[in-house]
C-alpha cells in the first residue's frame, strides 16, 4: 500500500502505479513457484514412496534367493559329505580292512606254525600292520584338525638325511631317492612326528605317480624374506619332485581337497595330500604345487625359519634308563573296554606291577578308598557314564594331591590341554609296552 500526498504529481502517481505494478507481479511469480515447489514436493514423495516400495520388494526377493542359495548350499554340503563319505568307505576302509587281515590271518597262522623264524616274521608284519593303522588314524585326525600338532625346533637336514633309509625301504626297488640339501639350511619349528609323516605321503605318492619307476628328488633350501613375499618372512623349502605323468590344470585344481583321489577304489584314501595341507597350515607355513604333464609334478613345502636354539642331540629321556626288572608297585586301572583292560593288565604284569581293574571312575573311586596302597592311577579318559578320565583326574588331585595319575585316550589331543593344565601326562592310543614302561616311570619320576 502506498500513500500519497495531495496535490499529487502525474510523474509521482505515474511511479506509484508502475510500482505496485511490479510488485503485484512480483507476488504472482512468487506464488507460482511456490505451487510449483509444493507440486515437486508431493511429486518427489510420491517418487520416495515408490522407490521404497520397490527396495521392499527387492529386499523381500533378495532375502527369499538368500534363503534359497543356502538351501542348495545345504544340500550340496549334504551331497559332498555322503560323497566324502562314499569315498572314505572305498579307501580308509579299504585300508584297515587290508591292516586287519595281515594281523587276524598272522594270528591264525601263527597258532599252526612252530619255527621261531616264520613266527617271529609274522609278529614283525601284524606290528608294522598295527602302526600303519594308527598312522592312518592319524592322517584323518590331521585333515580334520582335530589332532593338535606338538611342535619342537627341528634341525631339518637332519631329519631329511635320517629319512633316507625309511623311505628307501618302503619305496619299490625301480624307485631311486636322491636328496639334496643346501649347507646352513635353518631349523624350523614343527611336530617332527608328523614331518616325517608328510615327506612319507609325498614319497608314496610321487612312486605312485611313476609305475614304471624313476627318481625322487627331495631338494631343502633357505628362502630368506622379501618385501612383500609371504610377509617377508624366512622360510625353509622342502620339496619333492617326481619324474611321472604330471597332472592336468583340472586335477591340480582339486588335489589338496580331503578324499579327493585319482587312484583306484581301495588304493588310496584321498586324504595324504589333504594331511600334507594342514600340516603346512598348522606349522603356519603354505604348500605349493608346480606339476606339468608329461614332465612330472613338484610339491614344496615352506616352513618358517625358526630362531630357537636346537635341543640337545639325543637327549635321555627320564625313564629311558630303568630296566624293567626294577619296575614294582601297584596301578589302579580304570578301563571301560573288557578286552583292552586284559590286555593292558597283561602288560603292566609283564612290567612288575600289580593291577587292580575298574571299569570307570565311580568304582575306581570306591577302589581307592578300600586299596591299602596304590602307586599310580592309570585311566582311559573316554568311558561311558557322562563322566571321563579328566573328571577321575580332578577328583583325585583333589582327594590325593601326591598320587600319580596317567591317562590314556585314542583321541588324546582333544584332552591335552586340560590333562596339561593338572601336570598330567596322556599316552596315546595304541601304544607298545616300551612306551606304557616308559609313560609310567615319567609319571612315577614327577612324583619324586
Amino acid at each position: 500500500v502506498s500513500l500519497l500526498e495531495r496535490p499529487v504529481q502525474p510523474i509521482t502517481l505515474v511511479s506509484v502505479m508502475q510500482a505496485a505494478l511490479r510488485a503485484r507481479a512480483r507476488q504472482r511469480q512468487v506464488r507460482s513457484l511456490l505451487a510449483a515447489r509444493d507440486e515437486a514436493a508431493l511429486e518427489l514423495e510420491s517418487l520416495v514412496v515408490q522407490r521404497t516400495l520397490q527396495l521392499q520388494q527387492a529386499n523381500s526377493l533378495l532375502r527369499t534367493e538368500m534363503a534359497e542359495r543356502a538351501r542348495v548350499e545345504d544340500s550340496l554340503r549334504h551331497a559332498q559329505k555322503l560323497e566324502a563319505l562314499g569315498q572314505l568307505t572305498g579307501g580308509v576302509a579299504h585300508d584297515f580292512n587290508n591292516l586287519l587281515m595281515v594281523i587276524t590271518a598272522g594270528l591264525d597262522m601263527m597258532e599252526r606254525q612252530h619255527d621261531p623264524d616264520r613266527r617271529a616274521r609274522m609278529l614283525q608284519g601284524m606290528r608294522q600292520a598295527a602302526h600303519r593303522g594308527a598312522n592312518l588314524t592319524r592322517q584323518l585326525l590331521a585333515f580334520s584338525r582335530r589332532h593338535a600338532l606338538r611342535p619342537e625346533t627341528v634341525d631339518l637336514g637332519r631329519y631329511l638325511r635320517d629319512m633316507k633309509e625309511l623311505l628307501d625301504r618302503s619305496l619299490r626297488g625301480d624307485v631311486q631317492v636322491d636328496i639334496r640339501l643346501k649347507p646352513g639350511l635353518w631349523p624350523v619349528h614343527v611336530d617332527p612326528g608328523e614331518f616325517e609323516l608328510v615327506l612319507l605321503n609325498l614319497a608314496v605318492n610321487a612312486r605312485d605317480a611313476m609305475p614304471g619307476g624313476g627318481v625322487i628328488l627331495i631338494e631343502g633350501e633357505n628362502r630368506p624374506g622379501e618385501p612383500g613375499t609371504d610377509g617377508g618372512r624366512d622360510l625353509v623349502s622342502v620339496s619333492v619332485r617326481d619324474t611321472g605323468a604330471g597332472m592336468s590344470e583340472e586335477v591340480k585344481a582339486h588335489v589338496f581337497e580331503p578324499f579327493f583321489t585319482t587312484k583306484d577304489v581301495g588304493k588310496g584314501s584321498g586324504l595324504g595330500l589333504a594331511q600334507v595341507y594342514g600340516f603346512a597350515q598348522q606349522s603356519g607355513g603354505t604348500v605349493e604345487i608346480a606339476t606339468e604333464l608329461g614332465v612330472g609334478t613338484s610339491i614344496t613345502l615352506l616352513l618358517p625359519r625358526s630362531h630357537n636354539a636346537l635341543p640337545e642331540a639325543n637327549p635321555s629321556g627320564p625313564s629311558s634308563a630303568m630296566a624293567a626288572d626294577t619296575l614294582q608297585g601297584s596301578i589302579l586301572l580304570v578301563e571301560d573296554d573288557v578286552e583292552v583292560a586284559a590286555l593292558v593288565s597283561d602288560m603292566l604284569g609283564d612290567l612288575g606291577y600289580e593291577v587292580i581293574h575298574t571299569s570307570g571312575p565311580d568304582a575306581a573311586l570306591g577302589a581307592l578308598a578300600n586299596a591299602r596302597h596304590l602307586d599310580l592311577v592309570f585311566s582311559d579318559i573316554m568311558m561311558p557314564g557322562g563322566r571321563s578320565g579328566i573328571d577321575l583326574a580332578r577328583e583325585l588331585r583333589r582327594r590325593r594331591p601326591d598320587l600319580p595319575v596317567l591317562l590314556t585316550s585314542g583321541f588324546a589331543e582333544r584332552h591335552r590341554d586340560d590333562a596339561q593344565a593338572m601336570g598330567i601326562q596322556v599316552l596315546s592310543k595304541p601304544y607298545g609296552l616300551e612306551d606304557l614302561r616308559v609313560a609310567i616311570s615319567y609319571a612315577l619320576e614327577r612324583k619324586d
